[in-house]
């Protein structure tokens, strides 16, 4: 590999990204917007909808009582069979009640008005059912909606300008023969390929981490965990999202067609990554299939890192998911990939 040749094709790209100020000023305004929206719109308490956790043993027969509980209507129920992470979920208002049945016991957050008044829901429900349940509490700094939503607003920002800042690049070149004079030269594939995903992952993190930091200014984000590993769950997502732009433009021919396939890539993981909403309590074949989104991991270990203080260790799964990912794309991309218009 040259990489004087290597340089010159990643700087004349970062030169062109930043001088086409349209495209620069999007990037920075579209995740502000976004941000300062849902800072409006869900400035309140929280969204609407309470959530119950239950404390479940693999095998475990539900009660009578348990089954009654389910069928309240109105009321989001989830499993977990981890106490600590059950109790973690409830200290940071990701719960309103937590209910254990095999020791008859539950936990409320005294510092949640929701959690107040499942309580009472829950208290009238039991009424008369014996045996008495023990009551414990739990305290935590709420989480407010903006925070919770920070990490899809940047990953889905991120995967926007990865997918499309790749693939409608990659296509104009081969359209316009920029391709075709460049395999004339000296340039390699591997030369030309590597440029241009270090070059885009150069400029997504900058402007991620310019966005990110302009808006804790004003937002002042909640953060537990270290911005060091926030940061490597970002590159690695950002990396993993360009090779996969770089496998769908490696044999594209036209802008039309490109556009279209970058929209039936990215429209499914903008609506089932969890960029908006939770998918704890989701069907399990919904759950399987977000989890081959590259976005997916993204948002979950960077929420995870944000929320609940996870280290890298802590997220692995996330981490050993996008390498793998990013390893295939790029492969395919690599032997896919064309520099001419010609078939």
């Amino acid at each position: 590999m040259n990489f004087k040749r290597f340089f010159a094709v990643f700087k004349a790209r970062n030169i062109e990204f930043f001088r086409d100020r349209s495209a620069l000023g999007w990037n920075l305004i579209f995740p502000v917007l976004l941000l300062v929206g849902f800072s409006f719109i869900f400035s309140g308490d929280g969204r609407p909808a309470y959530k119950i956790g239950l404390l479940v043993e693999q095998g475990q027969k539900e009660s009578a009582a348990q089954i009654t509980l389910r069928q309240l209507r109105f009321i989001d129920f989830i499993d977990y069979s981890d106490l600590a992470i059950a109790k973690e979920k409830i200290s940071r208002h990701s719960l309103d009640l937590l209910v254990d049945y095999s020791a008859q016991r539950y936990w409320v957050n005294e510092e949640s008005p929701k959690s107040y008044l499942v309580e009472k829901i829950f208290l009238g429900q039991q009424l008369g059912q014996q045996p008495v349940f023990t009551r414990l509490q739990s305290s935590g700094k709420s989480i407010r909606y903006v925070d919770w939503v920070l990490p899809g607003i940047l990953g889905m920002n991120m995967m926007f300008s990865c997918l499309f800042g790749v693939g409608y690049v990659i296509v104009r070149y081969r359209k316009n023969s920029v391709l075709k004079r460049l395999k004339a030269t000296p340039l390699s594939s591997f030369e030309f390929i590597s440029a241009q995903l270090l070059s885009r992952l150069f400029i997504v993190m900058f402007m991620s981490t310019v966005v990110y930091g302009g808006c804790n200014l004003f937002f002042d984000f909640f953060m537990l965990g270290s911005y060091l590993d926030l940061f490597i769950i970002g590159a690695l997502g950002a990396f993993c999202l360009i090779s996969l732009g770089l496998l769908v433009a490696s044999r594209s021919k036209s802008e039309e067609l490109i556009g279209g396939l970058l929209n039936l890539t990215s429209w499914p993981m903008m609506m089932l990554s969890g960029v908006w909403f939770s998918l704890e309590g989701a069907p399990e074949g919904l759950k399987l299939l977000a989890n081959f989104m590259p976005l997916t991991h993204l948002v979950a270990g960077a929420r995870a890192v944000i929320t609940e203080g996870a280290t890298l260790g802590d997220i692995s799964f996330h981490v050993n998911v996008l390498l793998l990912m990013s390893t295939i794309f790029l492969v395919l991309g690599a032997y896919l990939f064309s520099w001419n218009t010609e078939r």
